[in-house]
């Protein structure tokens, strides 16, 4: 029986490791997110600076998004996105109840769940308390966890920012 147990759990304790792992890059990316939209911020912290694009992203989606970089719109206005992918809006307010949580790893791949409210300035109507929900694709590479997707909703339809930069690259 004991031996069972011990065998359960040496194959439980990879997966929650890449679990937790995979909370690290999305974090990054909520603090950012979260001081960007804190009334009265200051200066804003691009998700996408190059320091944070080849450290905390994989090489898929660095490549992708350079791709729509390299537009004449983002050459332009500084970004291939003309709105915030994270809270997938261009107007909100300061972001309450963030929570981050992993979900299972699937085929290499580790889902985690970003929800909070980003909408409460705006009135009590429960339109304006509703939380918001974006998932992050993270794989690991070379080592590290890295974010592959970000996936936001949009119409009852699920949104894949990969799939944005490569329309946005083609245009």
């Amino acid at each position: 029986m004991l031996k069972a147990g011990l065998i359960a759990l040496g194959l439980l304790l990879p997966t929650a490791a890449l679990a937790a792992d995979a909370l690290v890059p999305v974090r990054e990316v909520m603090s950012a997110t979260e001081a960007n939209w804190q009334e009265g911020a200051s200066e804003f912290q691009d998700v996408f600076a190059e320091d944070r694009l080849v450290r905390l992203f994989s090489k898929d989606f660095v490549e992708r998004y350079r791709k729509a970089a390299n537009t004449e719109y983002a050459k332009e206005s500084g970004s291939p996105f003309s709105y915030d992918v994270i809270v997938n809006g261009q107007d909100g307010c300061a972001l309450r109840n963030i929570t981050i949580t992993p979900g299972p790893a699937k085929g290499g791949a580790t889902e985690v769940l970003a929800k909070f409210q980003n909408l409460t300035c705006f009135g009590n109507d429960q339109e304006y308390q509703a939380f918001t929900e974006t998932r992050f694709k993270v794989i690991t590479e070379g080592g590290k966890p890295v974010i592959d997707d970000i996936i936001t909703m949009m119409d009852g339809s699920a949104l894949s920012i990969k799939s944005e930069l490569d329309a946005l690259a083609a245009q």
